[in-house]
């Protein structure tokens, strides 16, 4: 069967009527994830026997090279060595991965028969990785006619990953993000398996992960929460708000510490589950909405190629205090309570402001980010054009609140 994380392409939720009364329901759902993970400091050794399931000819994906510096690159090659595997390999897959980079990975598949691919990395690798193994099965030579559906496969190569940053969660989901920076555009795309088969999850791999990337990790993970699930006012199951908050609440107690002390390997490892937690379909089955603070970063980074968690950063709270008002506060404030720790008795308006502020001090102060699209040096002139990017053919971006283009270029300006 096919995993369900993909395209909305029903409606987001459906009425039925109870003795005459109109009910508002989640939606039925089919919950499947097919990645087997290893989780822990010692599950490398089963490497080489994962790999050796699907084949001897590999393909390792891989950044820029912190994987050599910090060893990981031979403990994974001795691995295959021991598969008796053929390795060849893609280096220099960008932080926002190009879909150049994408072709030239398949074209190597084509060329060299390859049977599984190795991601060694974070998001960014195993997206890249993920696109690959759709597109090496792709007669054309370009993945944005998959990325942009004027192709499509039915099947993918296998993929097994190593991941190095806690941040995205495609280790453990459908979805690839992919970059065309010839036309500014940033892409999501759900290939016909793009699961990975397996998935090696070793929190000590995070230690050496700076200070600025496990703050814009940390943020990426609370960003699936809140886009995909947690700030709605559609109808969800309580079970999983409950749960959502308790992801929430892991990255607000432990992103500080791995900041403070990088080899703590509690707070790596929370962090990595989190990771993997926040977008394996679990939290939001039964329910699913449009990710708007992704889409309008997608904008940012498709146009200025700035690092994704930290644009989400600044647009996070200027977002929630634009569609703030009597029907969302609510939930902010809920946020602010069950997450935040604070005062419960103060007014819902009231908590809610506070809820806002309290993710601002977190974002800013805490991890310590910028706080403004100015500090990255990007001004408004392209504001117009992502706005109506942002919202696609249809003019809306709908969410928490659907947003127009006019709304979506007004927030952009409150991040300046």
């Amino acid at each position: 069967m096919k995993p369900k994380y993909q395209k909305i392409v029903v409606p987001l939720h459906r009425d039925s009527e109870y003795n005459g009364i109109k009910i508002r329901n989640m939606r039925d759902f089919v919950f499947e994830n097919k990645t087997k993970v290893y989780f822990g400091k010692e599950q490398m050794c089963h490497l080489h026997e994962e790999v050796a399931r699907f084949g001897k000819r590999v393909l390792m994906v891989y950044g820029g090279g912190s994987i050599k510096r910090i060893g990981l690159y031979d403990k994974v090659m001795a691995e295959l060595q021991k598969a008796g595997a053929s390795v060849f390999e893609l280096s220099g897959v960008e932080p926002n991965p190009r879909h150049t980079t994408v072709n030239k990975g398949a074209a190597i598949c084509k060329q060299e028969g390859i049977d599984v691919l190795l991601a060694v990395g974070g998001g960014s690798t195993i997206d890249c990785t993920k696109a690959i193994a759709a597109a090496a099965k792709y007669e054309g030579d370009d993945v944005w006619d998959l990325i942009t559906e004027k192709a499509v496969v039915s099947e993918s190569l296998p993929i097994i990953t190593v991941l190095t940053l806690s941040a995205t969660g495609s280790e453990m989901d459908g979805g690839c993000v992919i970059s065309n920076m010839e036309t500014n555009e940033k892409l999501g795309y759900f290939g016909p398996d793009n699961y990975p088969d397996v998935s090696f999850l070793d929190p000590t791999n995070t230690f050496s992960v700076s200070p600025y990337q496990t703050a814009c990790g940390s943020v990426d993970i609370m960003a699936h929460v809140f886009d995909v699930c947690y700030f709605t006012k559609r109808p969800t199951m309580d079970m999983l708000h409950r749960i959502q908050e308790e992801v929430l609440k892991t990255v607000v107690k432990y992103a500080p510490v791995a900041l403070a002390k990088p080899d703590d390997y509690e707070a790596r490892a929370n962090l990595m589950w989190a990771s993997s937690w926040a977008l394996n379909n679990f939290l939001f089955e039964g329910f699913f909405q449009a990710t708007v603070c992704h889409a309008m970063e997608h904008e940012l980074s498709a146009f200025y190629d700035i690092t994704h968690g930290h644009g989400l950063a600044i647009l996070h709270p200027r977002w929630l205090t634009y569609v703030l008002d009597e029907e969302t506060a609510p939930i902010i404030q809920r946020f602010g309570i069950n997450v935040m720790g604070l005062d419960g008795s103060l007014p819902v308006m009231e908590g809610a402001k506070a809820a806002i502020k309290a993710l601002e001090t977190f974002y800013f102060e805490t991890l310590g980010l910028k706080r403004r699209l100015s500090d990255l040096g990007i001004d408004d002139k392209n504001f117009a054009a992502m706005a109506r990017k942002a919202c696609g053919a249809e003019g809306i971006l709908h969410g928490f609140t659907d947003l127009t283009p006019a709304d979506v270029e007004k927030i952009f300006r409150m991040c300046l």
